[in-house]
């Protein structure tokens, strides 16, 4: 019988090695036209033959300012894409402006809509492994609130207001998470960045302060009816893979080359954490020669892939500096690995 790939990244997350590589790519918004452009294919993502299909809960929309690319969110956050980033944008201004609980605005849950998504990526998934999360989940929900220098200082300085805010992200998030775990998902995913180039934005101690104890309460949420745990954080976060690992966290992503040494990181945390990601879309994606891609992509998978847990995809979405050329390089060459032993 046929694998499926919901079963290669199963076997791939329970780290079992099945002879197929599950791979994954995407694109930011940008780049997706640019690609469109030069394959002439406005269907081009649907044809990539990844083994994921996920949705987020980011915040939907509630207000288009007109005349501008500003919006306001469920959250009462009001976010600026007219800058370079068109995906996700800044904020415009904090909503919190003081370490006082009672300027917390009570979020709007738009059930509905979430259901909606849920149940339109549930009759698309084909034989995909699929999955729906929160973005923005602990760290990043806050600073969306109060501007990240003020999130920063409030941690250092203000624990009883820090701690109360993030009981309140948390109590909302799991109203999220337990929407998800009505429907048949396979893993439930926290997009939530805590790593800089070096180290972690808000230290370890803080880390474990402050973020661990409501995620280990997320990840037990999640984990109802054997779904497994996919965590996003940008940046060098070594630090704290103890205690992912302790919390019961499944799969790690992303890994950046240009921060992790990925041998070491296979030796060390290997049979403990699954890794999704390892193609750089720093360093590699964008400036290196198709030939150069296919070379770099061919070592990352003969590095990432003994013992299985290990999904081969760029560390991010493809952003919009990458030539079409080397998206598709780099998928030809994901193909090629993942069924190299079929």
């Amino acid at each position: 019988m046929t694998m499926t790939r919901r079963e290669a990244v199963i076997r791939a997350l329970r780290h079992e090695e099945c002879g197929i590589l599950p791979y994954h790519m995407e694109f930011t918004s940008q780049e997706y036209e640019k690609i469109v452009r030069a394959t002439g294919d406005p269907d081009f993502a649907d044809k990539t033959g990844g083994f994921l299909c996920y949705t987020q809960y980011w915040g939907y929309p509630t207000e288009r300012i007109p005349g501008s690319e500003r919006f306001t969110d469920d959250f009462g956050v009001t976010w600026n894409r007219s800058g370079a980033d068109k995906d996700i944008g800044v904020i415009d201004s904090p909503l919190i402006g003081d370490a006082d609980i009672s300027l917390y605005p009570e979020p709007f849950l738009n059930e509905a809509r979430i259901r909606e998504e849920c149940e339109a990526l549930l009759a698309s998934r084909g034989d995909r492994f699929c999955f729906a999360g929160i973005g923005f989940s602990m760290f990043e929900r806050m600073w969306s609130y109060t501007g990240m220098e003020d999130a920063l200082v409030y941690m250092a300085s203000e624990p009883a207001f820090t701690h109360a805010l993030l009981d309140r992200i948390l109590a909302f998030n799991l109203r999220v998470v337990d929407i998800l775990n009505d429907y048949p998902f396979d893993a439930v995913y926290f997009g939530d960045d805590w790593g800089q180039q070096r180290g972690m934005i808000m230290g370890p101690k803080l880390w474990r302060e402050y973020l661990k104890p409501r995620l280990a309460v997320l990840y037990a949420r999640a984990k109802k009816n054997g779904k497994f745990v996919i965590q996003h954080s940008c940046g060098d976060i070594h630090e704290v893979f103890p205690d992912l690992v302790e919390i019961g966290l499944d799969c790690y992503q992303t890994v950046q080359p240009e921060i992790y040494d990925l041998a070491s990181l296979k030796r060390d945390w290997g049979g403990k954490l699954a890794f999704w990601g390892a193609v750089s879309t720093q360093k590699d994606l964008p400036v290196r020669t198709p030939e150069e891609l296919r070379r770099i992509i061919r070592e990352t998978a003969r590095i990432m892939r003994p013992g299985g847990g290990f999904i081969l995809a760029p560390t991010h979405a493809v952003p919009q500096d990458v030539p079409p050329e080397n998206v598709l390089a780099a998928l030809d060459a994901f193909r090629e690995e993942a069924y190299r032993d079929h």
